[in-house]
Order: structure tokens, then C-alpha cells, then sequence
């Protein structure tokens, strides 16, 4: 009622006769038909009853507010699975058991028990922790943030984090989606989902558990499969969608999306009256990936001669603290208008000397004759209400700290390149399987699977005896590598299986002995041994493939050889990959950079790589079968003399 709710409400309480001069019924039963919609509030216990009373009452939705189910443990699941066949046997739309509800500012209507709601506006929130909905609307009151429409999923014992994202993704009056979720319930459906509505508009999330106390503590939260933090995030990047890493980041990205247009590139203007919070945002801007943009010399000489003389006219610019909103216009005007700024950051230190609702006025009006973003940070909290008021309605965002502003023009940045890219196209239809495909996993004979593929293997052959070794070495030609072959030890290197550097038929013998002893050593069973042509002065990178829970088939790629575990340098993406994955998969790591030249190591065959990626991408979308494999190292060598699969192994 408090919130001009439009429609007819219905209160059930047995012992009222009236709530708020609303007449009340005592049961269910007694309800008039035609009701949309049923909001629960009762001890879990008599729940499924009360559902069942809504199915017959023809009701087909319901949110149930109500905690004490599978969050609780066993006979909480014991309730929840009832409550679940209730609601299907009658055919009813659940959201919940364990939410607080939902709001629609724009119908408006309110289902929450929260004091307060936000202003209209254009972020959606999909929450699957209810407290988080409840600070959420109270910070909003509080910092004058319109948001469009919240919901509390809870348990979801029907509706989903998935079905509300296609909901809310395509609601018109919403701009930007924002979500904290704790684990999807379909990985593949999220998956499509969330890239649908990602090329309509942006979607921020924030992901609880990804540390693994977070992940025991979302276990006993809302019983969500939490996943491994590398998987959620791969996803993410698929689709399109944007990961914050606070609640912080994901609004203050959520409202500079919604009002500001995106940068066309990563060069970045400052404008200050001051010379520390600016160097924290250049700062900032660096380490986010963003630059500092040059400023033509037209716009340097503009600014030198109206500016202060003591001023800087050079990027960050300063207007020093004697300057007013005047001078701040025409600063920020020739910022906006200069061909190398693709970006404006405008901050005002605290000052005695004019308010900062004034400079508020201006800063909007400015920002809003020009195509490109602006974020303020009008800094300070006790003097700046007034300010934050007349941004809002101008649609510029503000932070109190310049050092926000870098994350938020990096995550605008983010949006759009992968707007830009060939992420947001669809899928191309399944790649051709080459033949035998089966017969090689069936036995497990990973180098002939992934030579079907493309990929390049060095010279090599298996040998049974020593006489064999020797011969097959100078087939090869030496320098050779052997290695043990011994299926139950997969690091062969950490028992001396591994000799390399043979240059002779001497070297072979002793290599042989070496291997047997080191077999011996650790009661293997040795199979033979693997020759294979030595490379050199080459880079030895790791792929591999896994196929995960909740999103199916990923691609791993980093600093491969022995170091693997140590440098942890991996980064994951979802297969399939396309040229553009491929290339931001390798750039993302340290492995990657160093294949660009590094040092004394010359460019690398990143094109090579960039083909054995996305092969191995094909395999893992083609092959489900196939639970894990790794190439380590793949040696690459200089740019155009090829990349080579040193080492291969799997699991089914």
C-alpha cells in the first residue's frame, strides 16, 4: 500500500478480521478467485499445505519468503523436495522458499518486508542472497540510485538466476543488469542466456565463494553448486558478461554503464585542482590497463593560455585549487573535445571557496553535449549531498575516491571490445570430427588424437629395448630426448625418467641404464621408452582441456615445463574458441607476452599457438568423453619454424 501498489490486495490471517482497513480472510480457501499472485510468510512446516491451497484456488505464482528449508539441512531438503512436488503437481511458478521478495519500481509493486524502496531507474538486481537485496535497497535510498527492478531468489526451487536474467534482460526499462549469485543452475543455459541479453545490454555480476571458505560457506547458504572460481570466470568472459569483484565495483560499473556512453578506446584525460588524488588515478589507470591520453598540441596550447599560469596544461591536467567552475568548463571542454581523449575524469579536492553543487552544474552540463563518458569525483561525503543530487539527475556518476574511476572505465572498456569483437556473433555450427577419432581414445593414444587435429609432434617412436633405442636414434638424428614410458607415472621428469641432450649412441646406453635404474627405483612397470627428436631455443607453454561441471568443455593455457605448479601462470576459457579467444587466452598470461619477444628470447610462433589452442578447443567440445588432457610442454619456436606437442596426456 505504501508504495502505490495498483492492483487488489488480498491479506490471509486467521486471527484479523482487517490489516491497514483492508479486510482480511482467515484461510486460503476463502479468497476470490483470479488472484496473480500469492506471498508467503508462514513457518516453513505448513508451506506445502498452503501451496497446495493455492492450487486449488487456481493461484500460478507464488513467492515464498519463508526460511527453514534446504539451507537448514537434511529434513529442510526433505521440505523443500515436498514443497517442490506441490507446486508442480498444481502447476505453480515459484520464486524462493528462503527470499525476501521482489520489487518493480516502475509497475511500482513491492513484495519485500524491507522499509523503504529505491527510485525508479534503470538497474535490474538479481540477488540469490536475500540480506544482500536488503542492503541493497537501503544503500540505493540512501546514495539516490533508480533501480528498475530486485529480486530475491533464494533456494530456487523453480525460478531461476537464469530465467530471471532472460526476465529482467528484457524488460525495456531496464538499462543495466546487475546479479550476485553464489552458483548457476545450468551452466549451458546460462551460457546462452546471459550472451542473448549481453548483446542487448550490460551485465555486471559479482560471484560469492570463490575462495574455498566461501565456497564451504555457499554450500551451507543456499545449497548452490559453487564450481571453481576459473570456470565462472571463463564463463563470464564467454558471454559477454562483466565480473566485479565487490559490490562497489559491480554498482559503480552499473551506473556509469546505464548513463554514460561507452569509450570509443583506453586513452584516458584527467582534470584536477589537485595533484595527489590525481596521481592515485593515474596510478590507477595503469595498473587497470588504461593510458593516459597525449592531448594534441592544439588543445595543450588552448589550455595554456586560459589556464592558471602556474597550472598544468599537459594530461593529468591541473586547474589548481584557485580555480572555479568557470575554469573547470572550459578545461573539461577542450578535454571533451580534443581527438586523443576517449575518456574524462574530473575530480575536485575539498575547497572553502565556492560549492561543490556549482561545480556539479556545470560538469553535467558539459558531459552531456559530448559523446563520450565522464566520471566525477567530487570528492569528500559531509559537503557534497547537494552535488551527488545534481549529477544523478545529469546521469554522472560520482565517487568519493578518484582510484574507482580507473575500474570503472576499464570494466566500460571491456563492454566495448566485447562489443566490438566477434564474441557477441553466434556460434558457428560443430566442427567436422576426423576419422578414427574414437578408436584413438578408446586406446588412449592421445598423439595420434591430436595429430588428427593438426597438431604438430616432433620426430619420434617408442622403443622396447636398447637395440631399438639406438636405431630409432639415428633415424632420427641426433640430438635426441628418451623418455619412460610407464603409464602410472605421468611426471616422469621427478623420477629421472626423462634424459635429454643425447648426442650419440653412447649417450643412448647410458640414458637407457638410467631410466631402467630410476623405473626400478619406484617399482614402475616400464613399458619401453619414447625417442624423440630434441628441439631447442624455444618457449615451452601448457594447453590443456578439462570438461567442467557446470559449464562443459574449458581450455587452459600458460607458462608450461616443470615450473607449471610453481608459477601458476593459467589462465581458462570455455571452448570453443574463436580467433579473438584464442588471441586474448594467450595475451591474459605471462606465457603469452614472453612469445612476443622478451629479453634475449626472439618472437615466438604465436600463430601456431594460437592454431593448437583452438584445435585443442575442438577436441574438448567434440570429445566430452575425454575428462582431462594436456600438452606439456607445447615447445614453441621462433616466429614461423612451428609449435610442437613435446608431451600428451589424458584421462576419459
Amino acid at each position: 500500500m505504501k508504495y502505490n501498489f495498483k492492483g487488489e490486495i488480498y491479506p490471509v490471517n486467521k486471527n484479523a478480521s482487517e490489516i491497514l482497513d483492508i479486510p482480511c480472510y482467515s484461510s486460503v480457501e476463502e479468497l476470490p478467485d483470479g488472484i496473480d499472485l500469492a506471498v508467503v510468510v508462514l513457518p516453513a512446516t505448513i508451506v506445502p499445505k498452503i501451496i497446495e491451497q493455492c492450487g486449488a484456488k487456481k493461484i500460478k505464482n507464488a513467492i515464498v519468503v519463508s526460511g527453514g528449508f534446504s539451507e537448514t539441512g537434511e529434513e529442510g531438503r526433505e521440505l523443500e523436495e515436498k514443497l517442490k512436488e506441490v507446486a508442480e503437481n498444481h502447476g505453480i511458478r515459484i520464486i524462493g522458499p528462503n527470499c525476501i521478495g521482489t520489487i518493480d519500481t516502475h509497475a511500482p509493486v513491492n513484495t519485500t518486508f524491507v522499509v523503504g524502496m529505491p527510485e525508479q531507474g534503470g538497474i535490474g538486481f538479481i540477488s540469490q542472497s536475500g540480506a544482500m537485496v536488503a542492503a541493497v535497497i537501503d544503500w540505493a535510498r540512501g546514495a539516490g540510485v533508480g533501480f528498475s527492478r530486485i529480486v530475491s531468489l533464494g533456494n530456487q526451487i523453480d525460478v531461476t538466476e537464469t530465467e530471471m536474467i532472460d526476465l529482467i534482460g528484457n524488460d525495456r526499462q531496464t538499462e543495466v543488469i546487475t546479479a550476485y549469485a553464489e552458483g548457476v543452475s545450468d551452466g549451458a543455459q546460462f551460457l546462452k542466456i546471459s550472451r542473448e541479453i549481453a548483446r542487448k545490454k550490460p551485465f555486471v555480476i559479482l560471484k560469492g565463494g570463490q575462495s574455498e571458505k566461501g565456497a564451504e560457506a555457499v554450500s551451507s547458504h543456499t545449497g548452490a553448486l559453487s564450481g571453481s572460481k576459473e570456470a565462472y570466470s571463463a564463463a563470464f568472459k564467454k558471454s559477454g558478461v562483466l565480473e566485479a569483484r565487490t559490490m562497489e565495483e559491480m554498482f559503480d560499473w552499473a551506473r556509469a554503464l546505464a548513463w554514460q556512453p561507452l569509450p570509443k578506446g583506453k586513452q584516458v584525460a584527467v582534470l584536477t585542482n589537485a595533484g595527489g588524488p590525481a596521481i592515485l588515478a593515474v596510478d590507477a589507470l595503469e595498473k587497470a590497463g588504461l593510458e593516459m591520453a597525449p592531448l594534441t598540441d592544439e588543445t595543450k596550447a588552448y589550455l595554456k593560455s586560459r589556464l592558471p599560469k602556474a597550472a598544468s596544461a599537459k594530461n593529468p591536467v591541473d586547474v589548481l585549487a584557485g580555480s572555479g567552475p568557470a575554469t573547470y568548463t572550459l578545461a573539461l571542454e577542450a578535454l571533451l573535445t580534443d581527438e586523443t581523449v576517449d575518456a574524462v575524469i574530473v575530480i575536485q579536492a575539498p575547497q572553502d571557496w565556492f560549492l561543490p553543487a556549482s561545480l556539479a552544474e556545470v560538469v553535467g552540463e558539459t558531459a552531456g553535449l559530448h559523446n563520450k563518458p565522464v566520471i566525477a569525483s567530487i570528492m569528500g561525503k559531509a559537503s557534497v549531498d547537494e552535488a551527488l543530487n545534481i549529477l544523478h539527475k545529469r546521469r554522472v556518476p560520482n565517487v568519493a575516491f578518484p582510484e574507482r574511476a580507473a575500474s570503472i572505465l576499464s570494466a566500460m572498456v571491456q563492454r566495448k571490445e566485447w562489443m566490438n569483437s566477434e564474441n557477441h556473433q553466434p556460434e558457428d555450427a560443430a566442427e567436422f570430427i576426423p576419422a578414427d577419432t574414437d578408436r584413438f581414445i578408446e586406446n588412449e593414444n592421445w598423439e595420434k588424437l591430436i595429430e588428427s587435429y593438426g597438431i604438430s609432434l616432433p620426430d619420434q617412436s617408442e622403443a622396447t629395448s636398447l637395440d631399438d633405442a639406438i636405431e630409432i636414434s639415428n633415424q632420427i638424428g641426433y640430438p635426441v630426448v628418451m623418455k619412460l614410458i610407464a603409464k602410472e607415472h605421468t611426471h616422469k621428469s621427478d623420477i629421472g625418467g626423462v634424459q635429454i641432450n643425447l648426442n650419440s649412441d653412447d649417450d643412448v646406453r647410458n640414458a637407457w641404464r638410467n631410466i631402467t635404474e630410476a623405473a626400478e627405483k619406484v617399482n614402475a612397470e616400464m613399458d619401453g621408452v619414447l625417442i624423440q627428436k630434441m628441439l631447442r631455443n624455444g618457449q615451452e607453454v601448457i594447453i590443456g582441456i578439462k570438461q567442467d561441471e557446470q559449464f562443459g568443455p574449458l581450455v587452459l593455457f600458460g607458462t608450461g615445463g616443470t615450473d607449471v605448479e610453481l608459477y601458476k601462470d593459467v589462465k581458462t576459457a570455455v571452448a570453443p574458441l574463436s580467433e579473438i579467444e584464442a588471441t586474448q587466452l594467450i595475451e591474459s598470461t605471462i606465457a603469452g607476452k614472453k612469445m612476443k619477444g622478451w629479453r634475449n628470447l626472439p618472437p615466438a610462433d604465436i600463430k601456431e599457438v594460437r592454431k593448437t589452442l583452438i584445435s585443442m578447443s575442438r577436441i574438448a567440445v567434440n570429445h566430452p568423453e575425454i575428462k582431462e588432457m594436456e600438452m606439456n610442454p607445447l615447445y614453441v619456436l621462433k616466429e614461423g619454424d612451428g609449435a610442437f606437442a613435446i608431451d600428451i596426456r589424458g584421462s576419459k
